[in-house]
């Protein structure tokens, strides 16, 4: 059993609010305070332009949290990575249909409310969007003892190379000069449709975290297919192969090399 998520909103003529739950193991690893995924007010100031308070989700990197929303159900080195949610306030001002622009001040990502961010550790972000590709940025503390120096940036998108075939991409780099340590890595998504039932994919991922004289590395490769059962339910059927030379395969440590078959059934209405 990985996750029951649930959502609460309301959208007004101005104003609303989501309150996202998350319960389960694979909630636990990304929840920042109890079972609170999300928990954000909104306020749409213009057409154009929305301010949002509160805990969101990270604008950074390919996938995301729910397994609903994902093509595979095992997740990427460079999501573990994080950041997951961010608690603070963020702009977002849409100036045509294919640009939009945000800029976000937080709380370190690993602080979240429940915490209380007693030493003012801060992030400051941004992204820039265009035609579905989108440059992120953070700089700032991750956490209470980090350095504050902490620079992240990615870069996330995909093109429609035929009426089937869809290739997505994230890239991510992140370091600090006064921790002398960061990581960097690239992901694709190649992802065919066959029907309107059947889907088949690839992530072929390359990851590293690096230090100032040394790096450790870990490539993975994950071959999923995705069955839609019926409009609520759908299998992800997923082969992964994991090989580090550095053991740092993510919860299994003491091998170089791991295969593994993931059956995963996820349900949403």
């Amino acid at each position: 059993l990985g996750s029951i998520n649930t959502v609460f909103a309301y959208e007004g003529e101005k104003s609303g609010f989501v309150a996202d739950l998350a319960f389960g193991p694979k909630a636990d690893d990304a929840n920042l305070a109890g079972a609170i995924n999300q928990l954000y007010a909104y306020y749409n100031v213009s057409d154009k332009t929305t301010i949002t308070a509160g805990q969101f989700n990270t604008f950074l990197g390919y996938e995301v949290i729910s397994p609903a929303a994902n093509f595979n159900y095992t997740v990427s080195y460079l999501f573990n990575a994080g950041p997951f949610s961010h608690t603070g306030i963020k702009l977002d001002y849409a100036a045509s249909e294919d640009l939009s622009y945000m800029l976000a001040v937080t709380n370190s990502h690993a602080i979240s409310s429940a915490d209380g961010n007693v030493g003012g550790e801060m992030q400051f972000g941004a992204q820039v969007g265009y035609k579905g590709q989108y440059l992120n940025f953070i700089y700032g503390a991750y956490s209470e003892t980090s350095a504050t120096d902490v620079l992240f940036l990615d870069y996330t998108g995909g093109f429609d190379l035929s009426e089937s075939l869809y290739l997505g991409i994230n890239a991510a780099y992140s370091y600090s000069d006064d921790e002398e340590a960061g990581y960097q890595g690239a992901a694709l998504y190649i992802e065919n449709t066959f029907s309107e039932t059947f889907a088949l994919g690839l992530r072929p991922e390359f990851f590293s975290y690096t230090s100032a004289d040394d790096s450790e590395d870990v490539l993975a490769l994950t071959l999923a297919a995705s069955t839609q059962l019926d409009d609520n339910l759908k299998l992800i059927t997923e082969l992964r192969y994991d090989s580090s030379d550095d053991y740092i395969i993510e919860g299994i440590a003491a091998e170089k090399n791991v295969t593994a078959l993931t059956i995963a059934a996820v349900y949403s209405f």
